[in-house]
């Protein structure tokens, strides 16, 4: 397999990604398909997850990795490989690597979350913290290539990368072979680009639609200008879709074969990650949501049944509480109310009286007696209040103000 210009289908086939599903079985696991009443009815039309957040190593990365590595020669495998990432790919090189016996060093930022160091390390790799972003981690890592002789494993910019990713499209096919759209979230692009290049080669006609974060949007500017361009500074709660500039091979498959490319807001994203947590009984990753966000920001804009491709789920527990409250405010079903009141004993018991007739549940209470913007006998209360969404939010607010309440913020 080798490198083919920007555009050219032939750095990437559909031999090679049968290829690479032949070297991966008994590696990564065909991952379950789940249907989802609930995203159908949104929708309006059939919905089905594809499960790779239960991947091994929590994400479709391994599939890449381990087709990467096995093709190296065997003086390649003995001078190790390197990496660099904040999370899944390190962990897709990590078991790769030491199911195929190689020593792999991967480089991570110094903020990288901790049960993703854990499990890298975990998985035999050899962990190295250097920089506060993944730029810097990867400047470290090449940089450790050309001293070291080991070889650098692309996070997505690699024909044997993409080839591996692109067994996720095989088996979308064989489990929901009458698909009409995948939805497939896109940072630097192997994903899309493998699932597009095995399913395009099969089923011209299903429509494939990558997702990006709007802070992490690399792929409109990149196609609009018809080659690869970066973005700066990217920002977004999805660690494993933040990334600036496409890759220059999966980049020309993209601009080929993906039929459309849409961005995603983070409340659309906290949305999401909420609902495959509470109506799916899956945990999955911002970025893992990304193709969940889309589908609820665009109901009837995707020709059924469709494929949501939930690639990872490997989210950082103090991150997901973050989210969940973020996503839970988006839909109106957090309320911060603040309000004065007489500063009398009894006063906040009757004030919660009140809301429990509207059945609010208060999440934290913050009592300010001494600010010199209060009267004397007055006394500043913010609540926390978990709702039912925005028609509760309502009805709250209004029986605060029928008790005789201000609602000041």
């Amino acid at each position: 397999m080798s490198y083919g210009t920007a555009g050219s289908l032939r750095s990437v086939t559909l031999d090679d990604v049968r290829g690479a599903q032949k070297m991966l079985s008994g590696v990564a696991r065909a991952t379950a398909m789940e249907g989802s009443r609930h995203l159908s009815q949104l929708v309006g039309t059939p919905v089905h997850l594809k499960c790779e957040n239960l991947q091994r190593t929590g994400s479709f990365k391994l599939r890449g990795a381990y087709v990467r590595i096995a093709g190296l020669l065997p003086e390649e495998r003995a001078a190790g490989v390197v990496a660099a990432s904040a999370g899944n790919h390190a962990q897709g090189v990590a078991l790769a690597s030491s199911l195929l016996g190689v020593h792999a060093t991967v480089f991570m930022p110094r903020g990288a979350p901790l049960p993703k160091i854990s499990a890298t390390r975990e998985y035999g790799a050899e962990v190295r913290l250097h920089g506060q972003v993944v730029d810097e981690t990867l400047a470290a890592a090449e940089e450790y290539a050309a001293e070291t002789g080991a070889v650098f494993i692309h996070p997505f910019d690699h024909p044997d990368i993409i080839a591996g990713q692109g067994t996720v499209g095989l088996e979308i096919l064989e489990q929901c072979p009458e698909v009409g759209t995948i939805v497939v979230g896109m940072g630097g692009g192997g994903l899309a680009a493998g699932i597009a290049v095995a399913v395009k080669a099969l089923r011209p006609d299903v429509r494939i639609v990558g997702v990006q974060a709007e802070g992490a949007a690399c792929y409109p500017p990149s196609l609009a200008a018809g080659r690869p361009v970066s973005v700066e500074h990217p920002a977004t709660m999805a660690d494993g879709i933040k990334v600036g500039r496409p890759g220059l091979v999966p980049f020309g498959i993209v601009d080929e074969l993906v039929d459309e490319v849409r961005t995603v807001s983070e409340d659309q994203l906290s949305a999401a990650l909420l609902l495959c947590l509470e109506r799916a009984k899956l945990v999955v990753e911002p970025a893992g949501a990304s193709p969940v966000a889309a589908l609820l920001g665009g109901a009837g804009a995707f020709p059924g049944p469709v494929v949501a491709v939930l690639s990872g789920g490997n989210v950082d527990p103090v991150l997901l509480q973050r989210v969940l409250r973020h996503g839970m405010a988006a839909q109106g079903r957090y309320l911060a109310v603040r309000l004065r009141l007489t500063d009398r004993p009894g006063a906040l018991a009757t004030l919660l009286g009140v809301l429990s007739t509207v059945d609010a549940n208060v999440l934290d209470v913050s009592h300010v007696r001494t600010d010199p913007r209060l009267g004397l006998t007055e006394a500043e209360v913010e609540l926390h209040l978990e709702t039912k969404g925005p028609t509760h939010c309502a009805e709250v607010g209004h029986a605060l103000r029928e008790a005789g309440y201000t609602v000041i913020g």
